[in-house]
C-alpha cells in the first residue's frame, strides 16, 4: 500500500485536524496570525497527526478527543520550526520564505512561543496527568537538543553517541510520543502503549538519518535549500562523521574549506563529493535501516488490525525515502 493510499483513508479526520490547526493558530495580533498562518500553509505531511490518530485505533477511537492532542503535537514541531530558522538564519523552508525572513528575528521567536503556548492550551482539554507531563517532557528535551546543537555547530571532534542523543531529542522523541499519546489518549492497554512509544522512537531515529543523508545527495530543487545545508551551518550529521572518523584528508578538508569565511559553491562541491565517496551516505543508510528494522519488530505483537499495516507501510516509506 501506498503512503497516499493511507492518508486517503485518514483524509476525513486529517481534514478535522487541518481545521482545528487553523482555527487555533489565528491570533488576535495581526502579525502573529499572518505569521502562523503563513507556517501553517507551507504545508508538511501531517506524520505527527497521523501517528496520534493510528495509534488511537488501538483504542476508544475518537478523533474528537484526538484531534486535541494530534493539534498540539504539530504545533510543537512547527514551534521548532520556526526558531530553528532563526538560529540557523534560514531564509526558505520548502522553498518559501521563512516567518524570521518575512518579518525579523524578533517576530519569529515571538511567533514560535506562540504557537508553543497555543499548543499547552489545546493539550488542557484532557484531564490525563501523564499527558501533560509527557508533552512537557519533549518540549523540554527538544530544547535541550536544540541547545546541543548550537553548542557542536563547527565542532570537528564530535562523536557518533552525541548526534545519537541529539537526534533523539530533535526529532525521534516527538515522533515517539505522538505514538504514545495516541494510545493514552484512546485508553489503549499499557504494553500497546510503551511498544507504540519505542516504534515512534526508531522511527524517528531512522526518519533523521535518512533526513541527514538526503541533505549530501539532494539537489537544491528537492530540498528546497542548498545541498549540504546543514554542514554549511556548522550541524555535523552522521555521513560526514564517518567520512571525518575513517579519512584524515577529509576531516582536514571539511574543517579547512567550512572554517573559511568566504567558501564558495566550487568548495562545498568537493567537500560534499568527499563525503560521498568516503561510503558515510551507504553506513548511515545502513544504521538508518537498523533502526527501521527495530521499528517493525516493535509491530509484531500488536493486534491484526489495520492500523498496523498503515503503521508498518509509513515506517517504510520514512526510512527509505528518496524525494
Amino acid at each position: 500500500m501506498k503512503l497516499a493510499d493511507i492518508y486517503y483513508k485518514l483524509q476525513k479526520d486529517i481534514n478535522i485536524i487541518e481545521k482545528e490547526l487553523e482555527e487555533t493558530v489565528r491570533a488576535e495580533h495581526i502579525i502573529l496570525s499572518e505569521a502562523s498562518t503563513q507556517l501553517l500553509k507551507a504545508g508538511g505531511k501531517r506524520i505527527r497527526p497521523v501517528f496520534v490518530l493510528l495509534a488511537g485505533k488501538f483504542g476508544d477511537y475518537d478523533i474528537h478527543s484526538l484531534k486535541n492532542i494530534a493539534v498540539p503535537l504539530e504545533l510543537i514541531h512547527m514551534a521548532s520550526l520556526v526558531h530553528d530558522d532563526v538560529i540557523d538564519d534560514a531564509k526558505t523552508r520548502r522553498g518559501k520564505k521563512t516567518v524570521k525572513a518575512q518579518w525579523d528575528n524578533r517576530v519569529a521567536m515571538y511567533t514560535g512561543d506562540y504557537i508553543f503556548a497555543k499548543a499547552q492550551e489545546v493539550s488542557t482539554f484532557y484531564e490525563i496527568p501523564k499527558i501533560h507531563q509527557t508533552l512537557a517532557r519533549a518540549m523540554m528535551e527538544m530544547c535541550i537538543g536544540e541547545v546541543e546543537q548550537i553548542r557542536d555547530q563547527y565542532n570537528w571532534n564530535q562523536n557518533f553517541k552525541n548526534y545519537l542523543r541529539r537526534i533523539k531529542r530533535k526529532t525521534a522523541l516527538l515522533i515517539a510520543v505522538s505514538c504514545e499519546l495516541g494510545a493514552i489518549a484512546s485508553n489503549a492497554p499499557e504494553t500497546i502503549q510503551k511498544k507504540l512509544y519505542y516504534f515512534g522512537y526508531y522511527v524517528g531515529m531512522s526518519f533523521q538519518i535518512t533526513d541527514d543523508v538526503l541533505d549530501f545527495i539532494g539537489t537544491e530543487k528537492q530540498l528546497g535549500k542548498p545541498a549540504g545545508d546543514d554542514l554549511l551551518q556548522g550541524n555535523v550529521t552522521l555521513p560526514a562523521l564517518y567520512a571525518m572518523e575513517n579519512n584524515k584528508e577529509i576531516k582536514n578538508l571539511i574543517m579547512e574549506t567550512l572554517d573559511d569565511p568566504y567558501i564558495d559553491k566550487l568548495d562545498m562541491k568537493k567537500v560534499l563529493e568527499a563525503i560521498k565517496v568516503s561510503g558515510g551516505i551507504e553506513y548511515s543508510l545502513q544504521i538508518s535501516d537498523i533502526y527501521l528494522e527495530k521499528a517493525l519488530k516493535c509491530l509484531e505483537d500488536l493486534p491484526n488490525i489495520d492500523a498496523k499495516n498503515y503503521l508498518y507501510e509509513i515506517a517504510k516509506y520514512i526510512g527509505r525515502r528518496k524525494f
